[in-house]
């Protein structure tokens, strides 16, 4: 018999929770738990995805013992893994940080520019307290780390916890788009063997082997050329996200030698998409009134109804799957490959050791051990050491209260340029969110 193991998953009134709990009960063969706690800030939020998860889980996993709750202890205590997809502010601050921005001629977007830098300087001290207090209650746990902008994230808890060995941070981007690029080729994704560098939101596909060794890049490069791009669950997107996938398809025509990030096109083509964003009804108003509404009321109907069977609260299965498979990964030293974000120490050769880079690695029990991909072209390493300097310069700026290492990223970041531009996004930013940053002098 398998071992049983003890989550936690931080953030439990995520929308993407109900697809989390699914995805447990899908793979329970695969990782078995004893436990299930989910642990969120906001009660009420909450209860309404917990309730959900009592009527899914009488009825797929009765065997789990589950709780949810907003006290620490109880939720860190004799843990072995923690799931972590926290969002300081929620989606009140995001909505700031997209229209705040937009509202100054520059693009507003949850994780890429200004708004990414705002979600940074909230999200690094929530996820510094988060590690203490499980490391207080569960010292030898794995977190597996969600939040976002993940990028920043993983630098600054790289800058706090050197040592930390069980810890990683990922994103599930990179596996929509091996998701969708089987879909394209009508193939399982999951023989796919990839090779990937870049940053968090900020990489690129150079190789994309099958189970036979083909290359199949250049066969999808063709195909985008051709037919376009669209996500693997185009039917469950909203117009943003099918425009975001659809631009892969400009991308590949100017930059042709990778398989880009879809996030990329924020960096690449800042005017442009600045021209087609709405400053008065952003992404996260779409996700408010689309995908926030659907997931709750759906989980609201199960609960009335006692069953799950008359509801899809699922609207993402790659993001519920990857972490599962990640923790059964490590639970019992599968060796299986993932991209996830590691300091890079030689693995692209001509970038500093200390940049947190996004490499396929085979994760097993002892963590990640990643593959290297050689020398990057100039090109690709200057977009990569100057959107990583914005990184490191944000992260040195919540570290030493620095208004002036905030003003250097965001003059440096691709979607804003300008110094006076940056000091007046600044500044407007620092008034919305004196609640949670450190104090910039």
């Amino acid at each position: 018999m398998k071992k049983e193991f003890n989550i936690v998953l931080v953030g439990g009134g995520s929308t993407w929770t109900p697809g989390l709990l699914k995805a447990l009960c899908k793979l329970k063969s695969r990782l078995p738990l004893k436990k299930l706690v989910m642990f969120d800030i906001n009660e009420e939020r909450q209860k309404v995805i917990g309730e959900f998860a009592k009527v899914l889980f009488s009825e797929s996993y009765p065997e789990l013992e589950f709780t949810y709750t907003t006290d620490k202890a109880t939720a860190f205590r004799d843990m072995d893994f923690i799931f972590c997809q926290m969002r300081t502010g929620g989606f009140a601050m995001r909505e700031k940080d997209e229209k705040i921005p937009l509202s100054l001629g520059a693009i507003g977007q949850e994780t890429c520019g200004a708004g990414g830098f705002a979600y940074g300087m909230r999200s690094i001290g929530d996820m510094i307290d988060l590690v203490e207090q499980v490391r207080q209650y569960s010292p030898d746990a794995w977190i597996l780390n969600y939040t976002n902008p993940a990028a920043i994230v993983a630098d600054a808890l790289n800058k706090r916890f050197p040592d930390e060995k069980r810890l990683l941070n990922i994103c599930d981007q990179p596996v929509n788009l091996l998701r969708s690029y089987g879909r394209l080729l009508g193939k399982d994704p999951s023989t796919f063997d990839p090779v990937y560098f870049g940053l968090n939101h900020f990489g690129w596909f150079t190789h994309l082997y099958d189970e036979h060794g083909q290359d199949l890049a250049p066969v999808l490069k063709s195909f985008i050329a051709e037919n376009g791009f669209k996500p693997v669950d185009a039917e469950q997107r909203d117009k943003s996200w099918l425009e975001t996938y659809a631009a892969v398809a400009d991308m590949l025509r100017d930059f042709p030698d990778y398989l880009p990030n879809t996030y990329l096109q924020y960096y690449l083509y800042p005017e442009y998409k600045l021209s087609k964003l709405n400053s008065h009804y952003t992404r996260a108003n779409e996700v408010m009134d689309g995908r926030e509404k659907r997931v709750f009321d759906e989980c609201r109907q199960a609960v009335a109804e006692g069953t799950t069977r008359n509801v899809h609260v699922v609207h993402n299965d790659a993001h519920g799957d990857m972490i599962v498979e990640l923790a059964e990964s490590i639970a019992f030293n599968l060796k299986k490959k993932f991209i996830v974000m590691v300091p890079n120490q030689g693995l692209v050769e001509n970038l500093d050791d200390d940049v947190m880079v996004e490499v396929t690695a085979e994760i097993g029990c002892h963590g990640p051990r990643p593959y290297g991909v050689g020398k990057i072209p100039v090109f690709y390493k200057g977009l990569i050491e100057q959107q990583f300097a914005y990184e490191r310069l944000t992260v040195e700026a919540w570290f030493e209260g620095s208004y002036t290492k905030a003003l250097q990223a965001l003059t440096l970041n691709r979607t804003i340029v300008d110094a006076k531009k940056a000091r007046r996004i600044l500044d407007a930013l620092i008034t919305e969110n004196k609640a949670w940053w450190p104090e910039l002098h």
